[in-house]
């Protein structure tokens, strides 16, 4: 008998299976990774000097895109991951880079992006909620907390961090291993959905940190850099949670004498496509990295059509949409589309943000 999984790649059958558990428990949540490893996910758009598959940056929201089809807390841990991964690329740290990035790309140590406070604190947003004392030569004595980070894989993980000096220098930004002296996981957060998504906060207290830990020494310089990908990544949660419901939305609007949806299915379709141009051009061609607030408008765009698109998958399931028996996908997604407007930064941060920019005439 065939069934919807019969027709999903074979590289994705494991995020669907799994996808309600992913989002209700943590049952799955230390596969997530080594599975995404073993599809080749975690190596697309990374050099193949550096030993990745190659092809562009955008081909990495792509296969986050993919992922979040199926599921968006895989796709959420998958985009915590990769982000890591290009925090070590972009990093003019090789020691950092040789001894880390081959165990981020085989999956065997999981990265997250500690990095939402870094983004928030260079908006002026919030202060930075850890800080770093010098010890003698280049090493440092790092306190604070990371009060919400993903993918803290509890076999082994490295988190990126940016700490205030207490010396007035630029902030650091520095990488931070499970099983270092000092650094603590909670359990999980009790989250309402993705909760197979590793996701806990970290407590740092006298931390030892070595220059060869160092991501950079300047976050003022390094955060605009990986700023563009860290933001089309998370980009991708919208585009594959969206795609899923337009194509939920079709196919239940084909079972409609008279489909009344039609035309708004397909305006949003048109509007996805185009949203998805213009992240994947901005981020290849480096238009984001000169001009940010042109990546916020598209994160702000796609979340409205993540919205519509619920909507209509909503109204053109009907009645059975509210019966869990019939439609477990379409409350998953609902309950992952809860989660888009407030992925740091949030909607109303960026929103924020553009405000100050029309205010100030730019």
């Amino acid at each position: 008998m065939s069934t919807t999984l019969d027709k999903i790649p074979a590289d994705l059958r494991w995020f669907a299976e799994n996808a309600e558990s992913l989002d209700i428990s943590n049952q799955h949540a230390s596969e997530v990774v080594t599975q995404l490893a073993a599809q080749g996910f975690l190596k697309i758009g990374v050099a193949e000097s550096l030993g990745g598959s190659g092809g562009p940056l955008s081909a990495a929201v792509e296969a986050i895109e993919r992922v979040a089809t199926q599921s968006v807390t895989a796709a959420f841990a998958f985009w915590g991951h990769r982000s890591f991964i290009e925090y070590v690329i972009l990093s003019p740290n090789e020691v950092l880079r040789s001894r880390l990035l081959p165990q981020l790309l085989n999956g065997e140590l999981a990265g997250a992006s500690g990095l939402s406070n870094a983004i928030k604190f260079l908006s002026g947003i919030e202060q930075l909620q850890i800080q770093a004392e010098k010890k003698s030569g280049d090493s440092w004595r790092v306190d604070g907390i990371l009060p919400w980070v993903t993918n803290l894989r509890t076999e082994g993980f490295t988190v990126a961090a940016v700490v205030a000096r207490t010396s007035g220098e630029p902030p650091l930004v520095v990488a931070l291993r499970s099983g270092q002296i000092g650094v603590e996981r909670t359990d999980d957060l009790e989250l309402l959905g993705l909760r197979g998504s590793n996701t806990a906060a970290v407590h740092l207290r006298d931390v030892d940190v070595q220059r060869d830990d160092l991501l950079h020494d300047n976050a003022q310089l390094y955060i605009p850099r990986i700023r563009p990908s860290f933001l089309a990544f998370q980009c991708g949660l919208s585009l594959g949670l969206a795609s899923a419901s337009l194509q939920a939305a079709e196919q239940n609007s084909q079972r409609v004498s008279v489909n009344v949806l039609r035309g708004r299915i397909d305006a949003a379709a048109e509007a996805l496509q185009v949203q998805r141009s213009e992240l994947l051009e901005g981020l290849d061609s480096g238009r984001f990295l000169h001009e940010p607030h042109a990546i916020f408008e598209v994160r702000i765009a796609l979340a409205d059509t993540v919205r519509r698109a619920l909507e209509l998958e909503l109204e053109s399931s009907g009645g059975r949409a509210y019966l869990s028996q019939y439609n477990r996908d379409f409350s998953r997604r609902w309950r992952e589309s809860a989660f888009i407007p407030l992925v740091t930064p949030s909607l109303v941060q960026l929103q924020g943000e553009l405000l100050k920019r029309k205010q100030q005439g730019l």
